[in-house]
């Protein structure tokens, strides 16, 4: 094994993911929903990896079925060379405690009904590494400081903490089985952006101090940048530019990447830049375009756009894209 493929911890070939759409009687298939529709690429141990894209793009769909939490349509992952598709129920369980993950809304991912003390401490339990509740409590109040909340929140209920708070009992859950990877859902977008930028310090803080890997979803590309150390952007279900994060915000290739980073907001408001102005809406997953899927809105598109998928090669070290046409 090649020291390149010894510091991949995980590693996506292909992926799909297509929703059946069925109606009449007796329920026939009528359509598809093309969710995540053939995906690669790999993620390296204590790396951040970011994928972002605008709203049903299938970003919540590509982290949910590595985690195996959605079954695939086709496809492989890899997971520290385990093809966690083909694993049976025990042997997912044991898994499972090497991935976790970080829901996008701290008021609706916490059972109101239970304390702190259960929210976090459930995964000890259940994979048995805490074997009484005096040694549970005791691993839950170290989790709950390493995230900069008190031991004596872990008798509290969820609506007696802010939304920031909230979302920090969720990431000491999701730290709590010690996983090398966490897929993080849009954590921070439900939060105000005051509070944003203490959760993203954290998350950048916990990965140092224990070399974790992250799949960082966002459909804010600033946040992106800010904790990522290679960007994916994604496009009805396909990756349209996968690059290091300094590359694809200094010299993106892809007309779509060129326009999102064109909308998204400057730290200084003097400084100008030019904006591309996106045609007409998203299409259907339903019925996605023929050719490149991006072709329709593409400010840039030529005759073979609309006829031809593009495919996706590397045009420099580390940066690869699916256009016909790139940037300079």
């Amino acid at each position: 094994m090649s020291n390149s493929e010894s510091s991949l911890l995980l590693k996506v070939e292909k992926l799909k993911k297509h929703f059946p759409i069925k109606g009449g009687l007796f329920s026939k298939t009528k359509g598809k929903v093309y969710a995540v529709d053939g995906l690669n690429f790999s993620v390296r141990k204590g790396e951040a990896l970011g994928l972002v894209g605008e709203s049903g793009c299938g970003k919540t769909t590509t982290g949910r079925v590595i985690l195996r939490l959605i079954e695939p349509t086709e496809g492989r992952v890899l997971f520290d060379g385990r093809d966690v598709f083909s694993l049976d129920q025990n042997e997912m369980r044991t898994l499972r405690r090497e991935m976790s993950i970080i829901f996008q809304d701290p008021y609706s991912s916490l059972d109101p009904r239970m304390r702190v003390a259960r929210i976090v401490g459930e995964p000890l339990k259940i994979h048995g590494i805490t074997r009484s509740k005096r040694e549970t409590e005791e691993r839950v109040a170290d989790l709950l400081e390493r995230v900069g909340l008190r031991p004596g929140h872990l008798r509290r209920y969820p609506h007696e903490f802010s939304g920031g708070q909230r979302q920090r009992i969720g990431i000491a859950r999701a730290l709590s089985l010690n996983p090398k990877l966490i897929i993080a859902d849009e954590p921070v977008s439900a939060l105000d952006v005051s509070i944003q930028a203490e959760v993203l310090n954290l998350l950048v803080e916990l990965q140092k101090e224990s070399h974790l890997t992250y799949i960082f979803i966002a459909h804010d590309l600033r946040v992106v940048e800010y904790i990522s150390d290679r960007v994916a952007v994604m496009y009805l279900g396909r990756i349209m530019e996968l690059a290091d994060s300094e590359e694809i915000y200094d010299h993106p290739r892809h007309p779509y990447t060129k326009a999102l980073l064109s909308a998204a907001p400057m730290p200084n408001p003097k400084a100008k830049k030019e904006r591309i102005i996106l045609q007409g809406d998203v299409p259907s997953p339903i019925t996605p375009p023929s050719g490149c899927l991006f072709h329709s809105r593409c400010p840039y598109k030529k005759d073979d756009c609309m006829n031809i998928i593009p495919d996706f090669y590397e045009i420099s070290p580390s940066h690869h894209i699916a256009c016909h046409y790139p940037i300079n």
